[in-house]
């Protein structure tokens, strides 16, 4: 899948645990405001993880969210996820 390990990708990409916080705050986000997104999850996954870790300057942050624009944020919360789709 070309949208996986890329900071260009097609579609918003989200890599997330599935025990974090932030991580269920932003699909919450997502789920309630009808975004649609991929969730990739580092659990298992040494190419994600180590993807996520290149990103993070060597940590392991999540989530990790992705934009087409090329955009990134890392660990968002409610209001930062609101802001970048008001700017959008």
């Amino acid at each position: 899948m070309t949208d996986l390990y890329t900071l260009t990708p097609s579609q918003i990409v989200m890599y997330a645990t599935d025990y974090c916080s932030d991580c269920l705050r932003a699909k919450k986000f997502f789920e309630a405001n009808n975004v649609p997104h991929l969730r990739v999850g580092l659990e298992g996954n040494s190419e994600a993880t180590n993807f996520v870790i290149q990103i993070n300057n060597g940590y392991r942050s999540v989530p990790t969210i992705i934009f087409p624009d090329g955009s990134v944020l890392v660990e968002p919360g409610w209001e930062e996820l609101e802001s970048k789709f008001s700017n959008s």
